[in-house]
Order: C-alpha cells, then structure tokens, then sequence
C-alpha cells in the first residue's frame, strides 16, 4: 500500500500478573480472568476510511484478525485540533483532551522557562547509557495518568508497560509515567 500506512507508533503493555480471584464456575473464572497480554497499536495518518477501502489486502492474520477480534474504534473524532502526534497518542492513552493533560502540541513556547519546550523534553533525567539531548525525556509534561499507568497502579506495580515507536513522543507518552521502559526504533 505503498506509503500510505506508516506505523508510527506501538506500544506494548504485557500484563504478567495472575488473576487473584479464587476459583469459581469455570464461566465466572473466565469472566474475572486478567488478560496476559494487552497491545495497543496506534497507526498515525491512518484514516478510518483506509480500513474498508483495503480490506481486501489485508490477511486474515494481520488487520483483519485485529478488526474482528480485537477492540475496534469505528467513527472515532477529536474534539481538538490541530491534531499532531504527541496529543493526539497522550489523549487516546488518558481518555481527555490536550487542555487536560497538559500536551499540547509536539513543541510548544512555556512562558515560565522563556523557552519553546519538545512535548517529552525533560533536563532532569537522561537516558539509559548516554548523556546526549535525545535522551533526556520523559512523560514529565503529562499532568494525567494513562491507561497503561493505571495497569500498572492496579496490580501493584506487577505488569509490565513497555512503549516502542518510531518516535521518542510516540513511546514516552502511551507507555506513560510509570513504564517499565519505552523506546524509539529506526526502521532501516
């Protein structure tokens, strides 16, 4: 489909916790039964449209399987604009708006450090095994909590949250602020 689709963003959350519930019916058991595994894949620039107009080369394993068993958003809209990639992965991970949590746009001017601040920018951290620039990020501009974060609050710190993309803002924001790691990959 040639550069239509581009996977900007995959974060992967994997729950390793077992269910605490004691054993009931098998039906009760199944429905109180913790998910193993959550994947959340955003396809930035991927219209809703693009699913129905290709479905016919898409393979039963991969879009297909996704839209039929998985958790599909049919007619989804923001009720914000301009619609750029760090708010836009930060409101679909927290469930609110920009005005809410705090990410506004990719970039943005923050009148109290005089400066034009990058949404994960963070001069009080550095990545792991490096002190260059592109490592000094983090969720620290969020002011909410993800759905990943709560993941994590609600078995105890117990799952894994872990945010791969192919932007720093894409991984850092959706893994949240409680990630066990997030990280930006180049496809070659």
């Amino acid at each position: 489909m040639k550069k239509i689709i581009s996977i900007l963003f995959l974060v992967v959350f994997v729950n390793l916790t077992q269910s605490q519930t004691p054993k009931k019916s098998s039906v009760t058991a199944s429905i109180n039964a913790q998910p193993k595994l959550v994947v959340g894949i955003v396809i930035d620039q991927m219209r809703y449209d693009y699913i129905y107009r290709y479905w016919d080369k898409f393979s039963n394993d991969g879009f297909k399987r996704l839209v039929n068993e998985g958790f599909f958003c049919r007619n989804t809209n923001y009720n914000y604009v301009p619609t750029y990639t760090g708010p836009g992965h930060t409101s679909i991970y927290t469930g609110t708006t920009p005005a809410v949590h705090g990410i506004i746009a990719n970039d943005w001017y923050d009148k109290s450090k005089g400066k034009t601040i990058y949404c994960v920018q963070d001069d009080n951290v550095d990545g792991v095994g490096t002190t260059a620039p592109e490592g000094k990020r983090s969720p620290v501009n969020m002011l909410t909590t993800t759905i990943t974060d709560e993941l994590r609050i609600s078995s105890n710190m117990k799952s894994k949250v872990i945010g791969i993309a192919l932007k720093d803002r894409s991984a850092i924001l959706p893994a949240g602020h409680t990630a066990n790691a997030a990280d930006r990959k180049s496809i070659v």
